[in-house]
């Protein structure tokens, strides 16, 4: 063979591996994906159901739609924190309008996605006109709007069109709703970046604005153009979001905004400008609903949940950034190695959390053995909750349950997500502590059409089945809570109320019962009444405040022990004597603040009592017995003496 000969087999060899890396390098994230699909098929049987594959499908929708938006701003350089908020904002004033006021439902979608397209016109004004660093803009507005959410929907959610609510439904047996408008929704974005003159601009802008405005781009009309498609995206996925919870929850998307932009990142596109495109963002947003859904389905441990989704999104970033700084290394290679790494981690952090991570439970050797009972817990940011869990942990080891513990971190559409992973995996039973009543049902109603019989812990769920509901009663708590502030001040005098997070139900239901309870003293005013999320240090930031506006105060009743607790730090030696504190939950540091004299009283529930039923509840479920519609908890008040 001639050296001539060898020469061009090496070029051509050469050139098809030039090929194969360029083509590899530029669909990196989808390598991951594919990898990722891989790993969970073989980890997990129930991955690859075509429920599953469906669910996954639904749960990336949303994010989807607003990464789509987010798209466009990362592409010109900028940022965009507001959308999950203006998502909330569009939802409610859809529900709003045509549910409260009577406007006819296509009107009321118009307004939604106007007031979405408004909110990202302003983001656009204060960024172009008014000089503002996009962080801060976007920032600001995210706060305009999720207080907006919550002051047009009084707190609390409210109920949607029914014809609105198909739009989170499927059409026939596997054509969700959700995936065609995800889909159509990365059409026209695809669309605008490549067909476009404002697409054009985009990239152009993203790459060097100041050569972009040199060459006759008009900047500042195309970023008000980005902004406010981005708001207008963000609209979309809003009542994509309140069709699949029924009803729009003032307190929804909170914090989606990262993970929309984390799809971009995940998906090629480039924090600094000039970078991305629609079906590389389609791929993040599916990467992550992937994660979230495959975690799931192999009982990994919540908190462990958290930490892999955490890396997978610093390990995006710390590629998008080795790429900047590494311009001049060939692109196809550096992409085909990112891309690599990317999937390989993923498939590590998966492996090792699936294998040393798993939450509660075991299988074999009780009466029970073998039942695979699912818990989606509203949050385990709370004491009470993880007392809770703890004790179904307890009765689920006793009995041989295996035991699957999700976390919905206060996020109603999460849940949703998390119950339909339970459904789709096949688990003999569902425990469900809601985040908000209303907005479980779709999930609930789902395992109820599978004929897994669903138990409701703490909080019931609305216009759903549920084979038990295992509570003690908020608004007997409640009064409960107001007498026995009532005794400790004598039947009168001047007091504060520190609510829960605005719109969940046992915020609603607490507070209500408490009123009630108050209608038999007279005596005792209610100067003000703040939310502090059910947190302890909003509890003492909160209660700092109010001691300012009331020197004269002389009880609290805050709607959780966390936030009496932090109450009762910011009151310092008042805490007990001057001003008489009350709490709910009955925690261990409830019961022992109680005991020091620093707070008066507490509605104690027993939370790991709680626990415990629910898993012999839904045991009993499993095995085809009959339930009571509801099991009392005992609540009893525990008084410093």
């Amino acid at each position: 063979m001639s050296a001539d000969t060898l020469r061009g087999q090496r070029r051509d060899g050469n050139r098809n591996r030039e090929l194969a890396s360029r083509l590899l390098g530029e669909n990196g994230a989808l390598v991951g994906l594919v990898v990722l699909v891989v790993v969970l098929a073989l980890l997990s049987a129930d991955f690859l159901t075509v429920t599953n594959l469906l669910n996954v499908g639904v749960q990336a929708a949303v994010t989807a739609v607003l990464a789509f938006g987010v798209t466009f701003v990362i592409v010109t350089g900028g940022i965009d924190l507001s959308v999950g908020a203006v998502a909330a904002l569009s939802a409610v004033v859809l529900a709003w309008t045509a549910t409260d006021h009577g406007l006819p439902w296509p009107l009321a979608l118009v307004l939604a996605v106007l007031v979405g397209l408004a909110a990202g016109l302003v983001n656009g004004a204060l960024i172009t006109y008014g000089k503002l660093p996009p962080f801060i803009a976007t920032l600001a507005m995210l706060g305009v709007a999720r207080g907006l959410a919550l002051v047009v929907s009084d707190g609390s959610p409210i109920a949607l069109p029914g014809a609105v609510t198909h739009l989170g439904d499927t059409i026939g047996e596997y054509l969700p709703v959700p995936v065609i408008v995800m889909v159509a929704m990365g059409l026209l974005t695809a669309l605008v970046l490549n067909r476009t003159y404002s697409g054009r601009a985009m990239f152009a802008i993203g790459g060097n604005e100041e050569a972009a405005r040199l060459s006759g781009i008009k900047v500042s009309r195309q970023k008000l153009v980005t902004y406010g498609l981005s708001g207008a995206f963000a609209a979309v996925a809003g009542i994509v979001l309140a069709s699949r919870l029924a009803s729009a929850q003032p307190q929804a998307a909170n914090g989606y905004e990262l993970d929309a932009i984390a799809a971009v990142v995940i998906g090629g596109a480039s924090l600094a400008g000039g970078k991305g495109k629609a079906f590389g963002t389609l791929v993040g947003a599916l990467i992550l609903a992937v994660l979230r859904n495959g975690l799931n389905l192999l009982s990994v441990s919540a908190f462990w949940q958290q930490v892999v989704i955490g890396v997978v999104i610093a390990l995006a970033v710390l590629l998008d950034t080795v790429r900047r700084r590494g311009a001049r290394v060939r692109p196809a290679a550096f992409w085909t190695g990112g891309a690599a790494v990317l999937a390989a981690v993923v498939a590590i952090a998966v492996a090792v959390a699936a294998t040393g991570g798993r939450s509660g439970g075991s299988s074999g050797g009780g009466a029970a053995g073998g039942v695979k009972i699912g818990l989606s817990v509203s949050t385990l940011n709370n004491p009470f909750f993880v007392e809770f869990r703890d004790g179904a942990q307890a009765e689920a080891k006793k009995l041989g349950v295996a035991l699957t513990v999700s976390d919905a971190q206060n996020d109603a559409s999460q849940q949703v997500n998390q119950v339909q992973n339970f459904t789709s995996a096949g688990d003999e039973a569902i425990i469900i502590n809601p985040v908000d009543s209303d907005a479980a049902a779709p999930a609930v109603q789902a395992a109820n059409r599978a004929d897994i019989p669903v138990v409701a812990a703490d909080r019931t769920v609305n216009k759903a089945k549920v084979a038990q509901l295992v509570a003690s009663d908020n608004v007997a708590g409640g009064k409960d809570a107001a007498r026995a502030l009532a005794k400790q001040l004598g039947g009168k005098g001047k007091i504060v109320v520190i609510q829960g997070q605005a719109g969940t139900s046992a915020s609603r239901e607490r507070g209500q019962g408490f009123e009630q309870g108050l209608k038999e003293f007279p005596g005792i005013q209610v100067l003000a009444r703040q939310p502090a999320d059910f947190d302890r240090t909003k509890g003492l930031d909160v209660m700092t405040n109010l001691l300012q506006s009331h020197p004269d105060l002389q009880g609290v009743f805050a709607e959780n022990d966390e936030m009496a607790l932090g109450a009762v730090k910011a009151l310092g030696g008042k805490a007990g004597t001057q001003v008489k504190v009350v709490g709910f939950d009955g925690t261990p540091e409830g019961l022992d603040a109680v005991k020091k004299g620093t707070m008066n009283a507490t509605v104690a529930q027993q939370p790991r009592l709680l626990g415990q039923m629910a898993v012999r509840s839904a045991v009993k479920a499993a095995q085809g017995g009959t339930l009571p519609a509801t099991s009392a908890v005992p609540v009893k008040v525990e008084e410093h003496q």
